[in-house]
């Protein structure tokens, strides 16, 4: 049979280079197919996380709270960093290579023969996943928008969402408002629906397609969060909210009855919860370096009330995101935390000319070998620097 990982990337990358809204094919009809061929599974619970930025985080801190509930929770994220088998978690484990091999063997064949992406395959090998080992509680993070998005084909009884802002435009809309109606399909066939707090545009939008739709209180302080940045405040309280309504409804929801939020020991996983890639912190040699896959405006706006703190000011802040995105309203405040501001964006990036993130950062790093960094990219800028590091 050979060596199992290289035939998975070899099978994987059959599909096409994964890459969000590049990889992206609207509609439910080709995962439906692929779900035709797998052990049909209903947890006592499926989550559904869209919007803009902190779907991931959000995403992490709920299942290490229902994990601490003593449920077995399935979790689905994207994209991965260093290995697929990350976008798939069964209680905060990647699945391992020899179960993903038995979905891949099943499943590969089929999405070849539809012409399924990237991130349905890896959707529907997430649910096979879930199916064999009977989880409690599956959580799905969607990968662009919400309404034709894979992770909604199937049907779910909770919907988080968390704060929605311009990206992914060639497919979900110019405006903010087009954009919520993309992802206010999240909600579609769930019970329970819970959102951070939004403009007034975006609330009225998501409040008209689900006049139940609760918002979360962002006020509370969240002492002692592992996770670092000021925004994963507000990605805790989503969770905390969620927690509490569905604390509230499984004393009344018969379907919900076997789901017991035990809120002291949920409340802890979400204060000890870490999440790869977001503000990551590794000690270089002297040097500090913090790495985050922030790489839009939102993202990035996100971040800077949390820098002042981390360094002031920063020696370096390298900033790489992709040819088709423009930083051109952010850069100039990073400017204000840093020495000096590198920017650029992943295509450029070349192996054989050096000029890897990790490459960039290594030359900053010899410039000033105690100094305190900060690296903001996709994913693939995050992998760059620990693939190197390891």
């Amino acid at each position: 049979m050979g060596n199992k990982p290289e035939h998975i990337d070899r099978w994987l990358e059959a599909l096409g280079r994964p890459s969000a809204d590049r990889d992206y094919k609207p509609g439910h009809e080709r995962l439906l197919t692929l779900l035709e061929h797998i052990t049909q599974h209903k947890p006592v619970l499926r989550v559904r996380v869209a919007g803009t930025n902190g779907k991931g985080s959000t995403s992490f801190m709920l299942a290490a709270a229902l994990q601490a509930c003593g449920l077995k929770v399935g979790l689905y994220t994207s994209p991965h960093i260093l290995e697929f088998n990350e976008r798939i978690r069964i209680n905060g484990v990647p699945v391992s290579t020899d179960k993903l091999w038995q979905s891949l063997e099943l499943l590969m064949p089929v999405a070849l023969d539809v012409g399924a992406s990237y991130f349905e395959t890896a959707t529907a090998l997430a649910l096979d996943q879930f199916a064999r080992e009977a989880v409690d509680v599956e959580i799905l993070e969607a990968g662009v928008g919400a309404r034709l998005d894979a992770t909604t084909a199937v049907a779910a009884d909770m919907a988080l969402i968390t704060p929605i802002a311009l990206d992914h435009q060639n497919w979900l809309g110019d405006t903010l408002v087009e954009i919520a109606q993309e992802k206010a399909y999240v909600m579609d066939g769930c019970s329970l629906c819970i959102s951070a707090p939004q403009n007034d545009e975006v609330a009225k939008v998501l409040h008209a397609f689900n006049a139940n739709l609760r918002f979360c209180d962002a006020t509370q302080p969240w002492h002692g969060l592992a996770l670092a940045g000021l925004h994963q405040q507000g990605n805790a309280s989503l969770v905390w909210s969620a927690l509490h309504y569905l604390s509230e409804q499984s004393a009344e929801q018969s379907a919900l009855k076997s789901i017991h939020v035990d809120l002291a020991a949920a409340h802890q996983a979400i204060l000890q919860c870490r999440v790869p890639g977001r503000l990551q912190h590794l000690s270089i040699g002297l040097a500090n370096v913090w790495i985050d896959a922030a790489h839009n405006n939102h993202a990035i706006e996100a971040l800077l009330p949390s820098l002042k703190s981390m360094a002031d000011p920063f020696d370096a802040i390298l900033v790489f995101t992709r040819e088709d995105r423009s930083l051109a309203g952010v850069l100039p405040l990073l400017e204000t935390y840093t020495a000096r501001l590198i920017s650029n964006d992943d295509a450029s990036f070349s192996d054989s000319e050096g000029e890897t993130p990790a490459a960039i950062l290594a030359q900053q790093i010899e410039q000033k070998p105690d100094g305190r960094f900060l690296v903001l990219g996709s994913f693939i800028t995050v992998a760059s620097i620990l693939t190197a590091l390891k």
